[in-house]
């Protein structure tokens, strides 16, 4: 009877580990040893160095993208400009409130009389008046009678702007960004809109025909330099009348100034954030790049190769499972893959030997019998190597017919379409049919299934087939009298299938054997009738649904290891 290795009977699922094939261990410099690489692999490498800029289009566009993601932000604040606008509304709210400070000062030195006017000495001293006036640093300050006239002008006192030679001390990048973003500020905004280039008393005087109707006023303009100037000019008023007009103008370029070393600091820190993001990128990219491009180069080396059948040589894919990310994965992924086409390779070589050794069997002794037959002389002697070549000739044909099942069988599992099914019931079709064959050969057919119903999903057919070759295997153990016993039960996410048998049992050196292919431990009677494939095809669809087969033998609870068997057991283990 065929049986299977005895193991535990919740068995975990397979573990393998990345170090398991030695044949395709190929890792990085810190996993494994530089001399395993490939010399292709290990020049590929050498020409990356930290990151190949015109190699590696993901590199380039690591890159590019951190940069435009920068300067997008650099330019948005540049181009708003928040600053200029802030800075010129406090300014001019400064003048405003300046202006009429001024404005009230000679109010309240004025007779109150409504015929008195502002160059009237008699009046009010105004030139004397607005000397005595603290006007702010770098302000010119202009007084105007009804007729337009300036009575009197002051300047406040130079500031002492620490931004004044600012310009002077810029850097070169600096300079050259601050040309680039007024080159294109002016693209952008176009020209001034007819902007004359005035000086502070023709600034000032620009806002007197509002402030002389009792309005103030604020104005703006370019002095020579191409500086900007603001001015505010407000009534002064006595006895309900406009007498005259204060104008004060800010000191010349004083907001540019302050906008252009705002701008530049934020370019600064813009050129210094840009270096900085030039070499993380490049960092990152060669973290990203530099692996991806090793394992591109890995399996093209393996396909121009075998294309091009140049040296024989194993796929050897760089180790990179110490990376803890998903570059780490994918080359745990491909030697994986490498792993099991090289074990499929394996496989197959050892299925063709097998399967040249299985037929070598019957055609040697088919080649016999012919022989024999030549020279017999006798009718019962012919009779009996008709029958050997009848019997090695059905052997045969069972042979290929199992081998051909058993070559389509991978393949047929990857391409057939997983459905749920009702694993109870299609247990309850098979025992019907099978238990009926079962008691015309006068074995008892037990079972001993769930009323509920088991849903699970995987190969309804092949499940199927798995269960046939396990039962029939039973029968054929099982001598008039015997018994085989079919029975199921769900524990937790798995659902196990048993079936045993009152048979021989299992000979303790096939438990290990017993789902090899081609390996068959039977009665003389019965060589030849069975290919030894049915027990290995069953382990194989069982593994491919993710579950576990094995094979003990039935002993009594209170007996030795060394007692006969009372029969055998096959238990099915299936996820649900």
């Amino acid at each position: 009877m065929t049986a299977a290795p005895q193991i535990s009977k919740v068995l975990p699922r397979k573990q393998t580990s990345g170090r398991n094939s030695g044949d395709v261990l190929l890792g990085e410099d810190w996993i494994a040893p530089e001399d395993m690489l490939e010399p292709e692999l290990r020049g590929h490498r050498g020409r990356n160095g930290i990151v190949a800029l015109n190699r590696s289009p993901l590199a380039r566009k690591i890159i590019i993208f951190n940069m435009m993601a920068l300067v997008i932000l650099v330019a948005g604040v540049l181009f708003m400009n928040p600053f200029r606008d802030s800075l010129v509304l406090q300014r001019e709210q400064a003048l405003v409130t300046e202006a009429e400070l001024v404005a009230g000062v000679f109010e309240a030195l004025l007779p109150g009389v409504a015929t008195v006017a502002l160059n009237n000495p008699a009046s009010i001293d105004v030139v004397k008046t607005l000397a005595a006036v603290k006007i702010g640093p770098g302000v010119a300050a202009f007084v105007f009678d009804r007729s337009g006239q300036v009575i009197s002008s002051a300047e406040g006192k130079a500031r002492d702007y620490p931004l004044e030679n600012a310009k002077t001390h810029s850097t070169l990048i600096t300079d050259f960004l601050n040309a680039i973003w007024e080159t294109v500020s002016s693209v952008l905004s176009g020209p001034e809109s007819g902007q004359a280039k005035v000086n502070s008393e023709s600034l000032a005087r620009s806002g007197f025909n509002a402030a002389l109707g009792g309005q103030t006023s604020s104005s703006m303009a370019k002095d020579s330099a191409g500086g900007t100037l603001f001015s505010v000019a407000t009534p002064i008023w006595s006895a309900g009348e406009v007498l005259g007009v204060v104008a004060l103008t800010s000191a010349e370029g004083e907001i540019d100034r302050l906008v252009r070393h705002e701008r530049e600091q934020v370019l600064q820190m813009f050129v210094i954030a840009l270096l900085v993001s030039i070499g993380l990128s490049l960092v990152l990219a060669s973290t990203i790049a530099n692996p991806l491009s090793d394992l591109a180069a890995a399996a093209e080396l393996g396909r121009d190769r075998n294309a091009r059948k140049m040296a024989p040589g194993r796929v050897r894919i760089p180790d990179l499972a110490a990376r803890p990310d998903e570059i780490g994965r994918l080359s745990v992924a491909m030697r994986g893959m490498v792993a099991a086409l090289y074990d499929r390779i394996d496989a197959n070589e050892q299925f063709a030997a097998d399967v040249s050794h299985e037929i070598k069997n019957p055609l040697a002794s088919l080649r016999s019998a012919v022989g024999t037959l030549r020279v017999a002389k006798r009718d019962d002697h012919r009779e009996k190597l008709l029958d050997v070549i009848e019997h090695d000739v059905r052997r045969l044909d069972r042979l290929v017919t199992d081998i051909s099942n058993a070559s389509r069988l991978d393949s047929e599992l990857v391409k057939e379409e997983e459905e749920e099914f009702n694993l109870i019931k299609t247990l309850s079709n098979l025992s019907e049919y099978l238990g009926d064959q079962a008691k015309l050969r006068g074995v008892d057919f037990i079972t001993d299934l769930p009323r509920d119903p088991i849903v699970i999903r995987g190969l309804e057919a092949r499940l199927a087939q798995v269960f046939v070759n396990l039962i029939t295997n039973a029968v054929s153990f099982c001598e008039e009298g015997d018994a085989v016993r079919v029975w199921a039960r769900r524990r937790e996410n798995r659902v196990l299938i048993v079936v045993e048998d009152t048979g021989p049992g299992i000979p303790e050196q096939a438990l290990t054997k017993v789902f090899k292919r081609f390996y068959s431990e039977r009665p003389v009677a019965q060589f030849g009738d069975h290919s030894g494939l049915g027990l290995a095809i069953s382990k194989q669809i069982v593994e491919a649904h993710g579950g576990v087969i094995w094979a003990e033998n039935i002993r009594p609870t209170s007996a030795d290891a060394t007692s006969d068997p009372l029969g055998a057991r096959f238990v099915v283990g299936l996820p649900v």
